[in-house]
């Protein structure tokens, strides 16, 4: 909303379009759940520039998932606690952490609070890792985004869900 007195400033005529989002993450039927006990709730999708944003969202203890990045990646700890076995660090809320390029983790929630949600941008794919840090797949915002497509399709959601978060 513009405020009375103020007059707006124009975007370029090839600017794309804002994406203004309300991320309701106690709304249960935006989560998709990936894994035993692991949901996502997708926030963006930049298929210009190879990166997406999603909350991730885990309950209990255990491995959430092991994977490199080729890519940074940057993090913002909403609730709970989580750690990476690789590292000494506890992120908790209100903890952000930046992860360089190379950096390979096994990402698992802590005992402590035994749940966890963080909003992450990824820049780039994640390589799945084996506990030998082997390659065992892949994902990057192309593939994230087509199983966000399939799932939310088959939800009274649908596929709009997703698409109107991509630019």
């Amino acid at each position: 909303m513009n405020a009375p007195d103020m007059m707006a400033i124009p975007l370029p005529s090839d600017a794309a379009a804002e994406i203004v989002e309300d991320a309701n993450l106690d709304d249960e039927s935006v989560w998709m759940q990936t894994a035993e006990n692991v949901w996502l709730r997708p926030l963006f999708f930049n298929v210009l520039q190879g990166m997406w944003v999603n909350a991730v969202r885990a309950r209990g203890d255990g491995i959430v998932s092991r994977h490199r990045h080729p890519s940074p990646v940057t993090g913002y700890t909403l609730d709970g606690s989580w750690g990476y076995v690789e590292h000494d660090w506890i992120a908790r809320p209100g903890t952000f952490i930046y992860e360089p390029a190379g950096e390979t983790h096994t990402l698992y929630c802590k005992g402590d609070a035994g749940h966890m949600t963080t909003i992450f941008h990824n820049f780039g794919p994640l390589l799945y890792v084996d506990e030998h840090g082997n390659q065992t797949d892949y994902e990057d915002v192309f593939t994230r985004l087509e199983k966000c497509k399939d799932y939310y399709r088959s939800t009274p959601l649908g596929e709009e869900f997703v698409t109107r978060l991509i630019r």
